[in-house]
């Protein structure tokens, strides 16, 4: 029996996929400018020609993969504003990204490096702005939350929260299984979605 449309929309997927983690596995131990598109072919275990099939190199690649990375980010984000408790919108941030970092910290240390590019990095520092851009646009909806909380310095305790969370992300991202993910979770949730906590 031929395939459906859906069947080959998946089996597309999967690829690309399955492409995008071989190339953040690369990128992470060889580094970007001295992996080469054949390198992310080996290792996605497929032919150069059917890798060019989906990215037409190794730029193209990268910059979808920025692109999905902002779309992610926007969309925990939005899905936390969906929410009408402050308090419970902080909780799901905290609860995606903590999760996120611990299910995939070669993810989070890969973007974590991309946005520490040097200026003169010409290649990279586009996607390096990027991401501090989108971050920046996250922290205003942030600080809009902590407001809405009713805590005295939403800007200030939105900054505090920002870094013990990346804080955490990172402790988590270099050593996944010795890190006590739920124990975390819970001291910042109780930190921080407690309107009652002066600055």
């Amino acid at each position: 029996m031929p395939r459906t449309q859906q069947e080959y929309e998946r089996i597309r997927q999967e690829a690309k996929e399955k492409i995008r983690r071989s190339a953040i596995e690369l990128f992470i131990k060889k580094g970007y400018h001295a992996t080469s598109i054949s390198d992310v072919a080996k290792e996605a275990g497929i032919s150069k020609g059917l890798l060019y099939n989906y990215y037409s190199g190794k730029e193209v690649l990268l910059a979808q993969m920025v692109e999905e990375r902002i779309a992610q980010t926007a969309e925990v984000m939005e899905g936390a504003r969906s929410l009408e408790d402050p308090a419970e919108q902080l909780k799901m941030i905290v609860e995606g990204a903590i999760n996120s970092v611990y299910q995939h910290p070669q993810v989070f240390r890969f973007y974590l490096h991309l946005q520490t590019q040097p200026e003169s990095d010409e290649e990279l520092i586009k996607y390096s702005k990027m991401l501090v851009g989108e971050n920046a646009k996250q922290f205003e909806i942030q600080c809009k939350i902590f407001e809405e909380l009713g805590v005295e310095e939403p800007r200030k305790r939105s900054l505090y929260f920002s870094s013990t969370l990346q804080g955490s992300m990172l402790m988590i991202s270099t050593y996944p299984h010795q890190f006590p993910i739920e124990e975390i979770k819970r001291q910042i949730i109780r930190e921080f979605c407690n309107p009652t906590i002066k600055d």
